[in-house]
């Protein structure tokens, strides 16, 4: 993607521009940020998918001032009439199992991978909504179908509604409001109270971001760290003190066990690369609710794709796949940098990989991490 080149997406500004004006500063309302757009799934298509296992969907339905939230799989029986006004269908990462949605979901990675999470598409009957809240994250608010009417604000009373049982603002105050049509756009940054009422059937897609928490992200590596080798030729190193003295405090916690705990944790934190790896593997691990199916045996290599649910990254020293971690360099690793880049390979760029990088890409192809053909992501 050309960083510098202006987009109808982003109302006319450069991936450039967007990123340094508006990327968690201000919103942004863009019309027809995608002219004549079409629902990458019908509305049929969307119900089938919510009933399905393994995918993430949720009803939200407002009843006079209360409201009930019911988890899936919610096949089409557990659904209420169309005519019935103000309920939603939420159904969460829906990129993970359409290749038009994964499609639309590509023309945001003027933002990093290890930032970008899902899309999710909301089926709301006229005036359905979930109510005035806020994310911890930034969202793109695409208009799919129908017209849905938003309110929002810079809230700074984040206080909820403790008798419902959705993260509602107890409190709203919206600044502004927009009524959005298909192919229409709001971008808002995180903590920007929003709400969205459906003007009739309407559809919309919240392409949403990764916002690792901090002591979330230390206890994960923390995990990972304490996975190396701590030993000496692979025998754990324990704690030993044949020098400690008889105590009349046995409750007290000595000082040498909290300086073997502490060197511990520096001698983990030493050990080159370690955290780099560690990061990479945790931002890659595919989410509980994925799986892969083996691919077919025997299949040359000509092209290649990466699966629509497959998350690749890289650093300076290191290619990640779905957790795992191996080490680059050179020509190889700058092959592999471009299919996390781009996705995909041809079979020009793939007659330049060792016969090791070829060994590699293919035991991917084996797990269904890719494909090998020029329609691999259809899969």
């Amino acid at each position: 993607m050309d960083i510098h080149h202006p987009l109808a997406l982003l109302g006319g500004l450069t991936p450039t521009q967007f990123m340094r004006r508006h990327w968690q500063k201000k919103p942004l309302l863009v019309r027809q940020a995608i002219p004549g757009f079409q629902p990458a799934l019908s509305r049929a298509q969307l119900f089938a998918l919510a009933g399905q296992e393994g995918v993430e969907s949720r009803l939200v339905q407002q009843i006079g001032a209360a409201w009930k939230l019911q988890h899936g799989p919610l096949p089409r029986r557990a659904l209420p009439p169309l005519q019935r006004p103000d309920w939603t269908l939420l159904v969460q990462g829906a990129d993970l199992h359409d290749n038009g949605v994964h499609a639309l979901m590509q023309q945001f990675r003027f933002v990093p991978d290890a930032r970008l999470d899902d899309l999710m598409i909301s089926y709301a009957s006229d005036g359905g909504g979930v109510g005035p809240h806020f994310d911890s994250y930034d969202v793109f608010l695409l208009q799919a179908h129908g017209r849905r009417r938003w309110r929002i604000g810079r809230q700074k009373d984040l206080s909820l509604r403790d008798d419902v049982p959705l993260k509602i603002l107890a409190h709203f105050e919206p600044e502004e409001e927009y009524v959005l049509e298909p192919g229409d756009m709001l971008y808002l940054p995180p903590r920007w109270a929003h709400d969205g009422i459906a003007e009739g059937e309407c559809m919309t897609y919240s392409v949403g971001f990764r916002v690792p928490e901090r002591t979330d992200l230390a206890q994960e590596l923390l995990v990972r760290l304490a996975d190396g080798d701590d030993g000496e030729g692979g025998a754990p190193l324990l704690y030993r003190d044949a020098q400690q003295a008889a105590v009349a405090q046995p409750g007290e916690i000595p000082l040498a066990l909290q300086d073997f705990a502490r060197a511990a944790l520096q001698r983990a934190l030493a050990q080159p690369r370690v955290l780099e790896r560690a990061l990479g593997e945790y931002l890659t691990e595919p989410k509980a609710n994925v799986w892969f199916e083996p691919g077919p045996d025997g299949v040359m290599l000509e092209e290649l794709a990466l699966d629509r649910r497959t998350r690749m990254l890289y650093d300076a020293d290191h290619v990640f796949i779905n957790g795992e971690s191996y080490r680059a360099a050179g020509r190889d690793a700058r092959l592999m940098r471009q299919l996390a880049d781009q996705r995909r390979l041809q079979a020009h760029e793939l007659a330049q990989a060792s016969d090791g990088a070829l060994e590699l890409l293919s035991s991917w192809c084996d797990a269904g991490w890719a494909h090998a053909h020029p329609s691999g992501e259809a899969r």
